[in-house]
């Protein structure tokens, strides 16, 4: 085998915070400055963080109500089509077309196709399944998932520029600055 030289490519700038209210004052003053292309990391869920990082609100919520009529139409028109043109029974005197009927069916259809919808979307909008992320790279960042804050601002931003980018980051404070290598 051959050991290859090449240098490793910068993915962003990451920068170590102590507590969550740090992170979001640096995640405000970065968008304010007007990176956009930045990720925070954090331990558990800050609220404040995706205002703070100008993140949109999520789509899940509207693509599970389109997954939802979907649902509710297909349960409905499914029963339809079976019992007034497939197999049309006449019981008890009771229309073909007895929609109250349909009703657990559309609705159990609608809660279905809802929920399915729900997590494949949330697993395709979230980029997953992403068994590797650059930020693996940066050692101390196991600390992400115990007690550690960490926001990094990536490379492919626009206004990404090695030294200000890190003078940036250090004018924040924090408690280390380190590389992402891709």
């Amino acid at each position: 085998m051959h050991e290859r030289n090449e240098p490793q490519e910068l993915h962003g700038l990451m920068a170590e915070f102590d507590n969550g209210a740090q992170l979001v004052k640096a995640a405000e003053q970065s968008y304010a400055r007007g990176y956009r292309h930045q990720d925070a990391y954090s331990p558990y869920p800050i609220h404040a963080l995706s205002d703070a990082l100008g993140q949109a609100e999520s789509k899940v919520p509207f693509l599970m109500l389109c997954g939802g009529i979907v649902g509710a139409l297909t349960g409905f028109f499914l029963q339809y089509i079976t019992a007034v043109h497939s197999y049309p029974l006449n019981i008890g005197g009771r229309p073909l077309n007895s929609w109250p009927s349909f009703i657990p069916v559309t609705f159990e259809m609608t809660i279905l196709f809802a929920g399915i919808t729900g997590v494949l979307s949330m697993i395709l909008l979230n980029g997953l399944p992403r068994p590797y992320h650059p930020a693996f790279n940066v050692e101390r960042f196991s600390g992400a998932s115990i007690d550690r804050f960490f926001l990094c601002i990536e490379a492919t931003d626009p206004k990404f520029d090695r030294q200000e980018t890190e003078a940036f980051l250090r004018s924040l404070e924090p408690s280390e600055v380190s590389e992402v290598e891709n």
